[in-house]
């Protein structure tokens, strides 16, 4: 019989697949992946859902495959979301501490959040995220933590990850749709970084690349905080419609070349060479050039990531990555991805995997899975935190209740 207060399950309605992963607290905190459910995505485009009922179709799939490996009963999410629609700025917030004896106490620092994230966003819009980064009490900068400290002014600066409400409740309602409550939603580049990250390379400095099938996101980290985050409307279907283009072939047939000759860098060992394609239902034989289809999957790959680096470097950022960048998602599993990334942002880079994790070793290490395993350990961190000091990514759930009412308190 298994405890609901310690199971943790991470939803990613993403492109090509939905994934649900379940994960469960032990008493000493420890968090373990016990079980994985996906099934293909057949109603999103770039990360939103387009088509509602399939896509619940998809989620319980999905649900159901983890609730059997897991052997459990799920009854909530941590749901992730993306789309183009988000954004994410670094704004600044302040507060007069106005009790009598001038201690600063945790009804200050709640104050001081909200001022930080009272920015002029459209009406539409909604803060997912007000990622505290550091606090300053009377001048006195670099503070983690100001409760319990005297002073007359706190100060915070907080990364804001805001979205269009009405794209962020689709996914909310198809998921409640299948009557799963949703515990938070959660960007899903910042579930991932979370999911491949050490808090060594968080401090050094590092970016997390997470390219899928519809998007391509990223989160910056350096001194243990996020610095700046982005999401561009293109991953591997953008590929697959380059191949399709360029090569003068079928959607199917390009996305199966993209997956069994593909690569991000040319090889001289592939000059001259050609791919023979069978004669199948009704598509006549024909052969297709090696480096015509690794010079558009290149270009397009390299395109993306110079995206990436010029934002990069329109925000001063490069000096600050000291631990390099980590390339996950769908699109890490592109031979010479690495190299290529190398090649275009002048530093070391890696492949992720989820760490400081345990449980089903084979998904840990699947690139792909980071996004699903991050919202797990970003639910982790929530439950850790309804007992803690409160929350690095505060105040969400004061202001999401509204958009899920019947939520379990």
């Amino acid at each position: 019989m298994f405890d609901s207060a310690n199971i943790i399950v991470g939803l990613e309605i993403g492109t090509s697949k939905v994934c649900a992963a379940v994960g469960e607290l032990n008493e000493n905190g420890a968090l373990s992946v016990i079980g994985i459910g996906q099934s293909k995505s057949r109603g999103v485009r770039k990360g939103e859902i387009t088509d509602a009922t399939v896509t619940e179709e998809d989620i319980r799939n999905a649900i159901v495959e983890a609730e059997q490996m897991a052997d459990v009963e799920i009854r909530s999410v941590y749901l992730g979301v993306t789309g183009s629609h988000i954004r994410g700025f670094n704004n600044h917030g302040v507060h007069p501490v106005v009790s009598a004896d001038r201690e600063i106490n945790e009804d200050d620092v709640q104050d001081v959040v909200r001022n930080a994230k009272a920015v002029n966003l459209p009406a539409e819009n909604y803060v997912v995220h007000a990622i505290r980064q550091h606090f300053t009490v009377d001048g006195q900068s670099g503070v983690q933590n100001p409760v319990g400290m005297l002073g007359a002014r706190v100060e915070i600066d907080v990364h804001v990850i805001h979205g269009n409400l009405n794209r962020i409740k689709n996914s909310i309602r198809t998921v409640k749709g299948l009557q799963l409550e949703v515990e938070e939603v959660v960007f899903g580049g910042l579930a991932s970084s979370l999911a491949v990250l050490n808090n060594t390379q968080k401090e050094l400095g590092a970016l997390v690349i997470d390219m899928g099938a519809g998007t391509t996101e990223y989160v910056v980290y350096n001194n243990g905080v996020v610095k700046h985050t982005g999401v561009l409307a293109v991953g591997g279907d953008h590929i697959s419609n380059d191949l399709a283009y360029g090569l003068k072939l079928p959607l199917g047939r390009a996305e199966q070349l993209k997956i069994e000759h593909g690569g991000a860098i040319m090889e001289d060992a592939l000059r001259g060479k050609s791919i023979a394609l069978s004669n199948e239902v009704g598509l006549p034989a024909r052969t297709v050039n090696c480096d015509h289809l690794r010079r558009i999957m290149s270009l397009r790959i390299e395109e993306t990531l110079q995206l990436i680096d010029q934002d990069l470097a329109r925000q001063g950022l490069h000096e600050y990555l000291r631990a390099g960048v980590i390339i996950c998602g769908g699109g890490a599993r592109i031979p010479g991805i690495q190299d290529l990334a190398e090649r275009v942002f002048q530093m070391p880079v890696m492949l992720g995997q989820a760490c400081s994790i345990s449980g089903l070793s084979d998904a840990l290490k699947q690139a792909e899975f980071a996004t699903t395993i991050g919202l797990v350990k970003f639910g982790s961190l929530q439950q850790k935190n309804k007992t803690g000091k409160g929350s690095l990514f505060s105040g969400i759930k004061e202001t999401f209740g509204s958009l899920m009412p019947g939520r379990r308190g």
